[in-house]
């Protein structure tokens, strides 16, 4: 049991070495976490051993898993109803180009150019066709563009870019069965009857210290989960659409958003970014420097190829649109989520995973490290003092139109 609370005191002295990091290098903590995961990793396994980090024990798994499902969740359900109605056909046409364009460019390199035979291929194209939810959730919210037109309309076409792998990966290797039907029945009726349920729910029962909303939200998150891995899938995918169609209710309670958050950021994320991090495998790149280039470029280029042009022809200029495009060219969750599949279900073998794996978090770390760096459009970003009195005192403030 003592083992237990220094692994967790380790993780946590990452996650705040992460943080500091953050701060002193002028990046997003999502970023810092996952290069301090992978280099943590480096030292440790090879100073102590592999397997010293614990990065694969199940508690860990448990809680990266965890915030990847409510990181994933708030993300949709801060998806602002108003804005994506407004903006779908900009959110449909930049997150289709998004999932098209890498996911034929990534299977035909990885076919062609690397060798691999179709059914790989095809998890290549899936794997690297994303955009990171949980990236790009967490650099608008730092920076504070959640709140923002601007940010809200990335957020929107990063769920329709995700919701195209997710439809991929389903379509062309995860089984069909009754377990998929029932599955798809109960995420229905629940998503239909969700957005009625719980401000009823929410009014009639919560307001009380005792945190029932995030008991009642949690629940729905891992029940849904659950019978998510159940029929064949993964738990995170049903995470999504919960929050967006709760985005008019549990999106606009900003009290109860500044909970959730406190929870998911202060204590879940970092296990999750760091845990992603350290599954880099540096040695296999070393060993074969090519195949990951190959893979890098083939998502960095035929996705910006894909989403610029699009981002630009709805008026994105500058610095507004290399940034929009490279936060759509970001990859993690699912990415990783779907070389996991592939490597569990022996569609890929151990060394076409390490690669997947590296290619996917390479895009999570340097398209924003780039866009951050370089291309951040200050001119959009909320006034200081509004955050300082978000901040302070937990008050909602007015969404900033761009």
């Amino acid at each position: 049991m003592d083992q237990i609370w220094f692994s967790a005191a380790l993780w946590l002295f990452l996650a705040l070495a992460a943080v500091l990091a953050a701060n002193w290098l002028r990046v997003s903590t999502a970023l810092s976490e996952i290069v301090v995961g992978t280099v943590a990793q480096l030292v440790i396994g090879a100073t102590i051993g592999s397997g010293a980090l614990g990065a694969k024990a199940e508690w860990i798994t448990f809680l990266a898993g965890t915030g990847a499902i409510v990181l994933t969740f708030l993300a949709g359900a801060e998806l602002d109803p108003d804005v994506f109605r407004k903006k779908w056909r900009e959110s449909a046409a930049v997150g289709l180009a998004g999932f098209f364009a890498p996911f034929l460019g990534a299977t035909m390199v990885a076919r062609f150019a690397l060798g691999w035979h179709w059914r790989p291929a095809w998890l290549a194209g899936v794997a690297l066709s994303t955009t990171s939810v949980a990236v790009v959730y967490a650099v608008m919210l730092e920076f504070g563009f959640n709140r923002t037109t601007y940010g809200k309309a990335i957020l929107a076409a990063c769920f329709i870019n995700d919701l195209g792998t997710v439809l991929a990966l389903g379509l062309i290797f995860s089984p069909f069965t009754g377990k998929t039907l029932l599955f798809l029945g109960v995420s229905l009726v629940l998503f239909v009857a969700l957005p009625f349920v719980t401000p009823w729910f929410f009014q009639r029962w919560g307001g009380r210290v005792s945190e029932l909303e995030t008991k009642y939200l949690l629940f729905l998150l891992f029940g849904l989960g659950g019978i998510a891995v159940w029929s064949g899938s993964e738990a995170v995918l049903p995470a999504y659409v919960i929050g967006m169609v709760l985005a008019g209710t549990v999106g606009k309670d900003h009290f109860l958003i500044r909970r959730l958050r406190t929870l998911t950021f202060g204590f879940l994320t970092p296990f999750y970014f760091i845990r992603a991090g350290s599954f880099v495998s540096v040695p296999a790149l070393v060993a074969a420097p090519a195949v990951f280039a190959a893979l890098f470029f083939a998502k960095m280029f035929t996705k910006l190829l894909g989403v610029a042009p699009v981002v630009r022809a709805y008026g994105y200029n500058g610095r507004d649109g290399f940034y929009y495009s490279l936060m759509m060219s970001t990859g993690l969750t699912f990415g990783t989520i779907s070389a996991l599949f592939g490597l569990n279900n022996g569609i890929i073998d151990q060394t076409q995973y390490s690669h997947l794996v590296a290619t996917v978090i390479a895009s999570a770390v340097i398209p924003t490290a780039i866009a951050n760096a370089w291309f951040l459009p200050r001119h959009l970003l909320p006034e200081r003092e509004r955050e300082l009195k978000e901040a302070a005192f937990g008050e909602p403030v007015g969404d900033l139109d761009t």
